[in-house]
This record gives C-alpha cells, sequence and structure tokens, in this order.
C-alpha cells in the first residue's frame, strides 16, 4: 500500500522543501521507491533534485486539468528508487481553474490513483499558503508532517494549519492524519528554540519527531548544485539528520503497521 505524505506548513521559509527533497532522497537511499511530488509553483523541489522548471513541456498542472496523463511528467531519476512529478510556475493557473472545476479538491488524488501500488512513499512537497493545491495534496494525503522552526510565529501559524487539518478530515478526507512535526533549522543553543520546542512537545506530545534538523550550511548550498544534501555531502550533519528521521519514520510505520495486523515490509 502506498503511503502519501503532504509536507505542509502555511508559513514559508520553515524547511519544507528542504524537508521533502531530502527525505526523499534518504528513503530512496534505504530501498524505498519513491515519488516526489511538487505543488508548489516556485518549483523549487524540482530545481532541487537536479530538473529544469522551465524545460517542462507538459506539467503537473496539465495533469491538475485532465489535460495530461500522470505517466506522462514523470521523471526517473538515473541509479535512483527516486521518480518525480515536477513543478513549474503554471501552478499558479491550475489553482485559479481548479475553482471553478467540479470536485475541486479531489484531482490530485484522481491522477495519483493509476500510480498506487507502484511507490512506497509518495512526499508531496505543498505551497506556503492554505490554498486549493494544498487542501489537493492534504485530500490526497493519508499522513501530513509539519515541518516547523522552533520560533514563536511558528506557533501562531500553527493553529491555523490544524484547524485546515481537521476541516478536511471532517469533510473531504477522513483518513488524514497528523504523522509528525519536524523541528527544523534548531539550534539547541538559543533559549527560545529549546523554550518552544517545549511548547510543541507538550501540545503534541509523541507526534514529535525525535529527530531534529540542524542548521547546516551543507543543507542550504545543496539545492544550488540540484543536489540533495545525502549526494552533495553525505557526511554532514543535514544529510546525517535527514537519514535518521527517514529511519525513524519507517520505524513508526512498521510498528503501526504490526499493531494493525498489517504485515511491514
Amino acid at each position: 500500500m502506498t503511503r502519501v505524505i503532504a509536507i505542509a506548513n502555511q508559513k514559508g521559509g520553515v524547511g519544507k522543501t528542504t524537508t521533502t527533497v531530502n527525505l526523499a532522497a534518504s528513503l530512496a537511499a534505504m530501498k524505498r521507491r519513491i515519488l516526489l511530488v511538487d505543488m508548489d509553483p516556485q518549483a523549487n523541489a524540482t530545481t532541487g533534485i537536479g530538473l529544469d522548471k522551465h524545460e517542462q513541456r507538459t506539467t503537473l498542472t496539465d495533469v491538475l486539468l485532465g489535460e495530461a496523463h500522470v505517466t506522462e511528467i514523470l521523471h526517473k531519476l538515473p541509479d535512483s528508487s527516486l521518480h518525480v512529478l515536477p513543478g513549474s510556475p503554471e501552478l499558479t493557473v491550475a489553482e485559479v481553474s481548479l475553482m471553478s472545476k467540479e470536485r475541486r479538491e479531489y484531482h490530485l488524488k484522481e491522477a495519483l490513483a493509476p500510480l498506487q501500488g507502484a511507490y512506497d512513499y509518495v512526499l508531496i512537497d505543498c505551497p506556503p499558503s492554505l490554498n486549493m493545491l494544498t487542501v489537493n495534496a492534504l485530500v490526497a494525503a493519508t499522513g501530513i508532517i509539519i515541518p516547523m522552526q522552533c520560533e514563536y510565529y511558528a506557533l501562531e501559524g500553527l493553529s491555523a494549519l490544524v484547524g485546515t487539518i481537521e476541516r478536511i478530515t471532517q469533510t473531504a478526507n477522513p483518513d488524514l492524519q497528523v504523522m509528525g512535526l519536524v523541528r527544523t533549522m534548531y539550534d539547541p543553543r538559543s533559549n527560545l528554540a529549546r523554550d518552544v520546542s517545549e511548547q510543541i512537545n507538550a501540545f503534541f506530545r509523541n507526534k514529535v519527531y525525535n529527530t531534529a534538523i540542524p542548521r547546516n550550511i551543507r543543507l542550504a548550498e545543496a539545492p544550488s548544485h540540484g543536489l540533495s544534501a545525502l549526494e552533495y555531502d553525505k557526511s554532514s550533519r543535514g544529510a546525517l539528520a535527514y537519514l535518521a528521521l527517514a529511519a525513524e519514520i519507517l520505524r513508526k510505520d512498521a510498528a503501526k503497521a504490526v499493531s494493525n495486523g498489517e504485515l511491514a515490509w
């Protein structure tokens, strides 16, 4: 069964794309079949994985609007089990056009349906807003991972996202669950970071991943080379942190599968 995960937070600059790209690369390195879906019109996940967002003739916009099949835009990265559905700036057109469509919240879910079973994980990079593209991602997903910085304003924005998730579970996708929160750009030397981290743990309890992603120059440099941190510098603190996060996610999913009486792969 394919696990579809939305990486979402309506606040910008919290490491959504960095998390999507590097978590995808880390899971692929662990021999999982991975599909990365770039739903952000900025298409930074597309360029960060080594593709040119301006060279795509047929895009995710065409798929969302029913003008192309998902397999037409599927990119298979060389020597990897990581595949990509690239984004493009034209996704802003899709967002506007979807507003007048029937079943507008379900277009991504229906587009991905033919790929069910072909991948172990589908990771969706969401835009930094609670718009129709993000809603499509949340309706298509079975789980959501929320990257967030340990700062005051991040807590304020989190409540809006939680409210959106609750509305979607009540109306369009009752299977959607918060898998966990990832603390990004984390500096344990900062009093504020530690205080906010404690507040997050108190509120979300076991939903906060033990792995925190540190501030790391290699994580910042890697996208300019079209590489994940694992490809750019596999011994860097950033690459090792995302490998640890991937392992933690796999352990939790395996434990959940066993408790549900399912066979864990």
